[in-house]
């Protein structure tokens, strides 16, 4: 029996020359992309001369070694890992991932215990204390809205609305009646829920783009209805001289009724800073607690089955318009709560500081830090808002860095940062649900294990 005749020796030569080809094809398209991006950011730059016309200056060179390094990384990415899909949890051993796993309760505790003690390792530096409010106040509309998109799968992208409604409600109560801050916190909160329902009512039959448009178009009208409702709102003068929070009636001055003098202390302004962190940070670990305690709950399994399929959820009799108008109002009273803090913390407002960057980040901070894990959303705000801070001396590169890190994190982890699950409701003991076996809703396919 005649043995078969061997592949000529040119086939394959050629195919490698062929993957070349295509590698420096695809790396020529991503550089010729990276310089219609760049060209017009990095490339050509305006600036005010000195006699206020606009001056146009020049970095060609900047943009070349972007682009030649856009070039480059794409060429190495088609000729290194052409087939395979890049993953960094492929690279992670499997025991360190079940012992991260465990650890998740181990690394909340240490994340709860360094933000009670921030005050105290950093009480002499105020920058990093209103820092650590900032973060903390994000955090907590963070929660709220992750009982919204997380929970409920309802993407939201007028959050902000219940933010300011938060806000102005608090100011307004308290200059025109004198109520205190705590009377005011819940009114603020029970706003902002009549606000959530007012939002839910016309989107109980929108899902996906149609319904992201209309909560934008909602958070968009707010801020106009704040912009030009002078006579309520002050329009664009805002509202100042806002009332501050006192300690149980002892206010952080330096009177003789003051909180220094009546515990015998120094009187320091660090005193309210540190009074405002504390109070900041009990409401967004309350904010914390109601939510988990909630999922517990019937309604909490019912957000569950709406996110991941609303038909089934209704033919197992799930009540969907309930359960929407329910997520919608309990996200925005947080957020209502949130709002009122921010007026109090900052004693003036005014609608410049409630526009759609303020809903973007705050859901950024969501899907970054894993959808409908509140531990994820405390570590997504704190490096987000962390990360600008130390970007802050390169301003003209920081939304760049940043910009490549969420593109990043979009490619490698889909899921978020932390993307383990643990069921609500289980039979003899808790399991985690790793993220390589959950379905991904957003790309319809389920990953093999």
């Amino acid at each position: 029996m005649s043995e078969p005749a061997p592949p000529p020796r040119e086939a394959e030569p050629a195919a490698k020359r062929l993957d070349v080809l295509a590698a420096v094809k695809e790396a020529a398209i991503a550089a010729l992309v990276a310089f219609g991006l760049f060209v017009l950011l990095i490339g050509i730059r305006t600036e005010q001369g000195p006699t206020g016309a606009l001056v146009f200056t020049t970095r060609f060179g900047l943009l070349v070694e972007i682009v030649a390094a856009v070039f480059v990384g794409r060429l190495l990415r088609a000729l290194t890992w052409r087939e395979a899909a890049v993953s960094i949890g492929s690279l992670v051993p499997a025991s360190l991932k079940t012992a991260a796993a465990g650890l998740a309760v181990y690394a909340a505790a240490a994340f709860v215990a360094f933000a009670l003690l921030v005050p105290v390792i950093f009480y002499t530096n105020r920058y990093v204390l209103d820092l650590a409010i900032l973060i903390v106040t994000y955090t907590m509309l963070g929660f709220g809205l992750n009982i919204v998109v997380g929970l409920a799968g309802l993407l939201d992208l007028g959050y902000v609305a219940f933010y300011a409604v938060g806000a102005y409600s608090y100011a307004l109560i308290a200059q025109s009646f004198g109520l205190s801050f705590w009377i005011c916190l819940p009114l603020a909160g029970i706003l902002a829920a009549f606000a959530g329902l007012l939002l839910g009512f016309p989107v109980l039959r929108l899902r996906g783009d149609y319904l992201a448009i209309v909560t934008l178009g909602f958070g968009e009208i707010i801020r106009l209805i704040l912009l030009n409702w002078q006579d309520l709102t002050g329009g664009p003068n805002g509202i100042s001289a806002i009332p501050r929070p006192s300690f149980f009636g002892l206010p952080f001055t330096a009177a003789d009724n003051g909180f220094a003098a009546t515990f015998g202390l120094q009187y320091s302004p660090t005193h309210r800073v540190v009074f405002l962190y504390y109070l900041i940070l009990a409401l967004a670990l309350l904010t914390n607690w109601v939510t988990l305690r909630l999922r517990r709950l019937p309604i909490g399994r019912a957000w569950e089955a709406l996110r991941e399929d609303e038909i089934a959820s209704r033919a197992l009799g799930i009540n969907t318009t309930t359960t929407k108008l329910t997520a919608f109002s309990m996200g925005a009273m947080f957020g209502g709560f949130a709002g009122a803090f921010f007026a109090t913390r900052q004693g003036f407002i005014s609608p410049e500081s409630f526009t759609f960057g303020e809903s973007a980040l705050v859901l950024a901070i969501v899907v970054l830090g894993g959808m409908g894990s509140q531990l994820g959303v405390a570590i997504a705000a704190t490096a987000m808002l962390g990360g600008f801070e130390l970007f802050r001396e390169f301003d003209q590169y920081r939304m760049l860095v940043f910009g490549a890190a969420m593109v990043a994190i979009v490619i490698y982890r889909p899921r978020g940062l932390v993307s383990t699950r643990t069921p609500s409701v289980f039979l003899h003991q808790r399991k985690a649900v790793p993220a390589a076996i959950v379905q991904d809703a957003r790309a319809g396919t389920e990953t093999p294990t």
